[in-house]
C-alpha cells in the first residue's frame, strides 16, 4: 500500500529504543517511553519544495506530535513538518 502524506505532513517510521540499558538492565515495555525519533519514508509535495526533510532522514520530532495509522501490519506516524524539531 503507497501513503502520500498532504499539506505539509510527513510520514515517519518510529526507531525502537533498546530495550536494555548500557549495564544490562532489561526496561520493561510498561516503563518505556515512545520514541521520538524515526526514518522519513515519505513526504507531501509542499515538504518536497522547501527541501527541509528528504525521505530517508533520521528525524527527531515533538513528543505529542502526529496521528498513527497502520499500514500492511507495521505502525507509521503522519506528522506535520512544524512537529519536527531537528534532521540527525
Amino acid at each position: 500500500m503507497t501513503f502520500k502524506p498532504l499539506g505539509k505532513r510527513v510520514l515517519l517510521e518510529r526507531i525502537e529504543e533498546p530495550t536494555t540499558t548500557a549495564s544490562g538492565i532489561i526496561i520493561p515495555d510498561n516503563a518505556k517511553e515512545k520514541p521520538l525519533s524515526g526514518i522519513v519514508k515519505a513526504i507531501s509535495k509542499e515538504v518536497k519544495e522547501d527541501g527541509v526533510v528528504e525521505k530517508g532522514d533520521k528525524v527527531i520530532f515533538a513528543k505529542y506530535a502526529g496521528t498513527e495509522i497502520t499500514m500492511d501490519g507495521k505502525t507509521y506516524l503522519v506528522i506535520n513538518i512544524d512537529d519536527v524539531l531537528g534532521v540527525l
